[in-house]
């Protein structure tokens, strides 16, 4: 595994590169907390377009936490689930201004304190604020983890932990952009483009439906 590992790792450095970049816009660490809280079950393209907006018409937190719940949903509708997003929001910036005096905290365990916020938007923060190295899985993580076989687990937090404990420190965080990026181009969910993959010869899904696909010929 080990051995794989390096193998997988240098030719996601070679095919992606290993800049650290964010996807979703952002001048401050609250605006990336809240970009990363309305991302959920939604792209961030399109996350990208309401904070456009959202942060023109509420520059503050306080601005934010003077809003109503009603005046919020609007604003942030089109990015999907708005009632649970706008409360977030809200509630979000009432307790950063009351108890951390408008500071975003470090800490995940303060993070995952946040409404809306769970460990995943946490360490987004995490990585791209303070450069604290932290693995965040989300759907693409999930299933290229999956398919390279770094990890058997199903729910988030275990295959975070799982690919802590297989994956050197230096790409924890780059891992993030690396396995997005395959998993939006490559490694598709329902039709996953595995012969033109740089990595078919190491991954166990491949493997596994080539040995089918074998089966089912004879």
């Amino acid at each position: 595994m080990k051995k794989d590992v390096k193998t997988i790792l240098r030719l996601m450095d070679e095919n992606y590169g290993t800049d650290l970049v964010c996807y979703l816009d952002h001048e401050n660490a609250w605006q990336l907390l809240f970009a990363t809280i309305l991302s959920a079950q939604c792209t961030d393209k399109r996350v990208n377009e309401v904070t456009k907006t959202l942060y023109r018409d509420y520059p503050d937190l306080k601005s934010f936490a003077s809003a109503s719940y009603e005046e919020m949903e609007e604003a942030v509708r089109s990015t999907g689930f708005y009632k649970h997003k706008a409360k977030a929001l809200v509630d979000c910036a009432r307790i950063l201004l009351e108890k951390y005096d408008g500071v975003v905290p470090s800490d995940i365990d303060e993070l995952t304190k946040l409404p809306g916020v769970g460990r995943k938007t946490a360490n987004v923060v995490r990585g791209n604020v303070y450069g604290i190295d932290s693995v965040v899985v989300d759907t693409h993580v999930k299933r290229v983890s999956r398919r390279l076989g770094l990890t058997k687990e199903e729910d988030p937090v275990k295959i975070e932990f799982d690919l802590y404990k297989v994956l050197p420190k230096d790409h924890w965080t780059l891992v993030n952009l690396q396995f997005i990026a395959h998993g939006r181009g490559l490694c598709d969910a329902r039709r996953p483009r595995c012969e033109e993959c740089f990595l078919k010869d190491l991954c166990e899904y491949r493997l596994k439906t080539s040995r089918g696909s074998a089966r089912a010929s004879r």
